[in-house]
């Protein structure tokens, strides 16, 4: 049983960082089935390959197990395809083995574990009990490109036909803590069975793994009935708790418009994205990316630009972006038009090399959604990382907060705010921000200015 894991980022050899394993040793581990063994098939700045190898001991299984088979053939717990066909088992090496990398933890290079790399997986022998148009359905939403071949039973007889069993290759541009999570979840699922009872702790596991994805992938109900051995009673637990997930979503939208309700008086809405637009614009960029796009307004102001090659924006809510690509009628938008605009899935707190690039970069309203303890990781991804020569950058004034009726006394305008600053400790932050990544800063109000609070929105305009 065998998992090969390539990087092609170079430097290459930073895998050995990220899986806690030295490319230049031979390590084993004792595990209840049997032996795992990791080792490096390669490790070059320009290609590194790490191996996990399984060495499963079925009759070993069967003498702990008292030689309870429970099938009809009776030498099927001594003659199986255990030690070749990946299965649970090795989704128990993934998590025994490589316990730090599945958590994504790198204490020696901490800023590799949000860096998306360029990598490959391949598995050997993978029993897929719906072939190959299984596998794709599994992995393709996940932004992988799926290969895969089918195998005959024995290729000396091969008139037996070709058995449950693929070889798979999966590349894409993924983080190594989500690539493990996905092998994690998804090889019992595509073997449709695991070799240990399924109790109600696996349930948490299922959620814990697949945090962040399992929600919005579309075979999500036949994943969780698969992982969770066709028990329905923790089936229907597991996709309730998902289900909640989208409903949060939901609520997210729901916020929105009450927190649009509370600006309407003022037309601040619209006033903001006229603002962030002509901060954009005055520097004359060729590429705009719209960092928490949200429904698309601002990129919907910007796509009118003909002087912009190409307009992104990006979200870390997928039900937003489908909000974004109907209200801009991406379906029904001229050819020309729409090869310039594009709208990606993402997060603003991990390191994406989509984001890079850009002449120009907005974020709206963004900040006060992200937890504090979290802003210096979008300080790193937005500045650091991603670069471009100018940032506008909105945020809520808290002091302006006492002239909206109704709001009550430290209350923020929207339910998902985890703060709201004052122009102080905006300028604060943001001064603190420019003077460590090279950046200078200047700070322009957005709408009316009270003489006493100042305006509703405050804006930073980072250039460098």
């Amino acid at each position: 049983m065998l998992l090969r894991i390539t990087n092609l980022t170079a430097p290459a050899d930073d895998l050995g960082f990220l899986l806690h394993k030295h490319p230049e040793r031979v390590q084993a581990f004792d595990l209840p089935f049997g032996k795992a063994h990791v080792f490096y098939a390669d490790s070059e700045p320009d290609r590194c390959t790490a191996v996990l190898l399984l060495d499963v001991d079925p009759i070993g299984l069967v003498r702990k197990r008292g030689g309870r088979g429970g099938s009809a053939f009776p030498l099927a717990q001594y003659v199986n395809d255990r030690p070749y066909a990946a299965s649970s088992f090795l989704s128990v090496a993934i998590a025994r083995v490589l316990n730090s990398a599945l958590k994504g933890s790198c204490p020696h290079r901490p800023e590799l574990v949000d860096t998306k790399l360029s990598l490959e997986a391949e598995i050997p022998v993978l029993p897929c009990r719906g072939g190959e148009v299984l596998a794709r359905k599994l992995f393709e939403p996940l932004g992988y490109e799926v290969e895969t071949k089918r195998l005959d039973l024995d290729p000396e007889f091969p008139e037996w036909g070709a058995g449950p069993y693929l070889s798979l290759v999966l590349r894409g541009e993924q983080r190594v803590a989500d690539l493990l999570s996905h092998l994690y979840v998804l090889i019992p699922v595509t073997d449709d069975a695991k070799h240990y009872w399924v109790s109600r702790d696996e349930v948490e596991k299922l959620l814990r793994r697949g945090e962040g994805w399992l929600a919005d992938h579309p075979e999500k109900e036949l994943i969780t009935e698969r992982y969770l051995a066709h028990q329905r009673s923790l089936a229907r637990a597991a996709l309730a708790r998902l289900l909640l997930e989208e409903d949060e979503g939901e609520n997210e939208t729901r916020a929105e418009e009450e927190e649009a309700k509370l600006e309407r008086k003022l037309r601040l809405a619209d006033v903001r994205v006229d603002a962030v637009a002509d901060a954009l614009l005055r520097r004359h960029p060729n590429r705009v990316i719209d960092l928490g796009c949200g429904e698309g307004k601002l990129l919907r102001r910007l796509i009118r630009e003909k002087g912009l090659d190409a307009v992104v924006g990006v979200d870390v809510s997928h039900r937003c972006l489908e909000i974004a690509a109907s209200r801009l009628r991406l379906d029904r938008m001229p050819d020309r038009k729409r090869e310039r605009i594009d709208l990606i899935h993402g997060s603003l707190t991990y390191r994406d090399d989509r984001f890079a690039g850009f002449d120009a970069a907005a974020c709206a309203e963004v900040i006060e959604h992200i937890d504090p303890g979290r802003l210096p990781f979008f300080e790193r991804v937005v500045f650091e990382f991603a670069r471009p020569g100018v940032v506008v950058l909105t945020t809520p004034n808290a002091e302006y907060n006492v002239r909206f009726e109704g709001m009550a006394p430290g209350a923020f305008r929207h339910r998902d705010h985890r703060f709201e600053w004052t122009r102080k400790e905006f300028a604060a932050w943001a001064s603190g921000v420019a003077e460590r990544h090279g950046y200078s800063v200047t700070f322009e109000p957005v709408g009316d200015e009270d003489p006493e609070v100042g305006p509703p929105t405050q804006m930073g305009v980072f250039t460098r």
